[in-house]
């Protein structure tokens, strides 16, 4: 079958982020800052305590927060991660559904990990909020059954980033920088998750919920002598404990700049992230000179990769670097998102930013426009209670000065373009960096390989490896035509194919955020014409149509109607089977064989569209069309599985869709030459 839901990507490239230059103010004389202060205590197991009074809302916040070091959890990564799930979720006291309806009608959120509990709400109900916290949070009841569905909830998200180029690419990148046995480089797999029993969870718990380096700030409109007595009855209980230090030897950078290179056959677009690993404290001299030199370079909308990448060159939605600081070992990082045909080049730009701030003193302007943006930042910041309660938590546990935050924006305006350019060479490197790509090898690697930098190959968990091979020749004797009639073969031979006059689909599928599963349905003729929908409930999403004579995408009630190029594309994504005349087409091509979801496939170009069957099988694994939209080149992939017979023809029940994320339709009912009038096309 011909992939029916191109125009879908049109509704979910609106989740796509695009990022604006918005002007930042520029403060004739900096302000004034006055930071309140909290009011703290400690208790004698060690709980340290902050109060932040502030009563100009009727709300309270609380935040219990573990200081604890970071540790590495080895075969059994994931303990924490299900242990973050199991608190509080019922406790000796309260069931988990008793919990939660109480939480509901208080109107308060309560949410727990395994170094952190917060809650907030009113603060008429501040007692009752920090005594359901409290409760979630010490009293937790570790059950099997919960256990079991937390445990199978993780096993299904890992199976689900298996094909996700960005969650690979986040995984492998963890893994050079850090290490995969430094706690910053392991990751979650199947084969660890189910490692993990409950007594490891349990085991976990006891040994890092402790008190001895844990801070409870309270913020909002309480009396901190009142709170004293709660916080004292609540937690006064919780056993004295310290959690184990574990100290790891600092990750190092690699040896020389180098591309470290993951394929990714059914990547759309490539992942670039150009790494070091920093070790950068708030306290450190040049701290306020590396977040603005981060902010010249790619902290937002007006920084230089953004510039670059996209405004000048339009390769991308978006390019940003980020600077690591804190207690423990960090990363710098500059990253985009594009499509395959530019990925060399990005890699240059990149190259060619870093090297420029490295080098060259930045201007005097864009270094006044990121003290702006700061300080802005920082004063609107200010107003807010929770700011002023972080910043006390910041100075405790970062060992900051006690005028750390009152210095704030005189530290910032002292910088100076030197500073800028110092900063930039000691924490962006330009030896020892890690290019890191994924992408699709067939397209990428050719290109990325000629930019003359040592390039190395790894696996989708960081594992080194031989270079692979990205596509194979055609073995002798197989043809377009060959290709196309073992795949008609094997969906039920032509006959039965040929005698298809219309398919009806039904099926599911979710998105990110979406409340509850959208409802998917597709009728489709032999005559070439298509109606494809998304709906919620009985409010329909997005409709695309096409007919005899127009096409057309309605929208959130907006239409749009397509002519030209883009009439004729979608006329011929209408086709049911288009292989029963591809054969004959002029311009289409056998393009060797490449590795789709992990199985050899013959790939023939029509156009701007490919398509893939697979050697063994013939059935079709996937299509990848490439189209223009909002000036930007678009590749969208759809994978084809679970095929089943229906009347005589084998039609796949699960149909994937890359639309900047993965669209999972999973096909409940398939009808043959039934279900389908003309009126579903006008």
């Amino acid at each position: 079958m011909k992939k029916t839901i191109y125009i879908l990507s049109s509704l979910f490239l609106t989740l796509v982020s695009q990022g604006q230059v918005i002007p930042q103010p520029t403060p004739t004389s900096p302000p004034t800052i006055k930071i309140g202060k909290s009011s703290n205590f400690e208790l004698k197991n060690g709980l340290k305590v902050m109060v932040v009074e502030n009563h100009k809302l009727p709300r309270v916040s609380y935040s219990l927060s573990l200081d604890n070091m970071p540790y590495a959890e080895g075969d059994k990564k994931g303990v924490a991660d299900i242990t973050s799930e199991l608190i509080g979720s019922g406790t000796t006291k309260t069931s988990k559904d008793a919990f939660n309806e109480e939480v509901d009608f208080l109107g308060a959120d309560i949410r727990f990990s395994s170094n952190a509990a917060v809650a907030s709400g009113l603060s008429k109900y501040s007692g009752r909020i920090l005594e359901l916290m409290a409760d979630g949070a010490l009293n937790t009841v570790f059950n099997q059954e919960e256990f079991d569905k937390i445990k199978a909830k993780l096993l299904e998200g890992i199976k689900t980033q298996e094909k996700s180029v960005a969650a690979v690419a986040g995984r492998v990148e963890d893994v050079l920088a850090f290490g995969v046995n430094h706690p910053s480089g392991e990751f979650l797999s199947a084969e660890s998750i189910n490692k993990v029993s409950l007594q490891d969870a349990v085991a976990n718990y006891n040994t890092n919920f402790v008190p001895g380096n844990a801070y409870l700030i309270v913020v909002g409109d309480v009396n901190t002598k009142e709170v004293k007595k709660m916080v004292t009855k609540l937690f006064g209980s919780w056993a004295k404990g310290v959690a184990p230090q574990t100290a790891y030897p600092d990750p190092k950078n690699a040896l020389q700049t180098q591309i470290d290179f993951v394929d990714m056959p059914n990547a759309v677009q490539s992942e670039i992230s150009v790494v070091n690993t920093i070790n950068l404290k708030m306290t450190d001299k040049q701290y306020f000179a590396a977040i603005l030199a981060n902010q010249i370079l790619g902290g937002g909308g007006e920084g230089r990769l953004f510039l670059n990448l996209r405004e000048k060159h339009g390769w991308t939605y978006g390019a940003y670097s980020n600077v690591g600081s804190g207690k423990y070992v960090e990363k710098f990082r500059s990253s985009t998102s594009v499509r395959n045909a530019v990925t060399d080049s990005s890699v240059v730009e990149i190259l060619s930013e870093l090297r420029k701030i490295r080098t060259e003193i930045v201007s005097a302007d864009d270094l006044k426009n990121a003290k702006a943006k700061y300080i802005g930042n920082f004063v609107m910041q200010i107003e807010k209670p929770t700011t002023v309660a972080r910043y006390a938590l910041n100075t405790e546990t970062q060992n900051l000065p006690a005028d750390f935050y009152e210095n704030y924006i005189k530290n910032i305006n002292a910088v100076t373009v030197e500073d800028i350019k110092s900063a930039a060479n000691r924490f962006f490197l330009a030896d020892n960096i890690r290019i890191v790509v994924v992408g699709k090898g067939s397209e990428v690697a050719p290109a990325l390989e000629k930019l003359e930098i040592p390039m190395f190959y790894f696996d989708k968990y960081g594992t080194s490896i031989e270079k692979p091979v990205f596509k194979k020749e055609t073995p002798a004797g197989v043809t377009i035509k060959s290709v196309l009639d073992n795949y008609i073969s094997a969906i039920g031979g032509e006959k039965v194919v040929k005698s298809i006059k219309t398919i009806a689909m039904v099926g599911s599928t979710v998105i990110p955020q979406a409340p509850s599963p959208l409802t998917f349905t597709s009728k489709a003729d032999s005559q070439g014409k298509l109606n494809v929908e998304l709906a919620m409930g009985t409010m329909s999403i997005m409709k695309q149509v096409v007919n005899e004579s127009s096409a057309y995408v309605l929208q959130q009630g907006q239409r749009k109607d397509f002519e030209g190029t883009e009439l004729s594309e979608m006329k011929d994504s209408a086709i049911l089977f288009p292989e029963l005349q591809l054969a004959i087409k002029e311009g289409v091509t056998l393009d060797g064989i490449e590795t789709i979801n992990g199985s050899d496939a013959y790939a023939i170009k029509d156009g701007k569209t490919t398509l893939y069957y697979d050697v063994t099988t013939g059935l079709k694994l996937a299509d990848a069309k490439t189209t223009d939209q909002g000036g930007k080149s678009i590749t969208q992939v759809t994978n084809f599985s679970d095929y089943r017979e229906v009347k005589g023809v084998k039609v796949p029940f699960n149909i994937i869709q890359n639309v900047g994320f993965e669209l999972d339709i999973k096909i409940s009912d398939i009808k043959i030459n039934e279900g389908v009038t003309a009126a579903d096309f006008k």
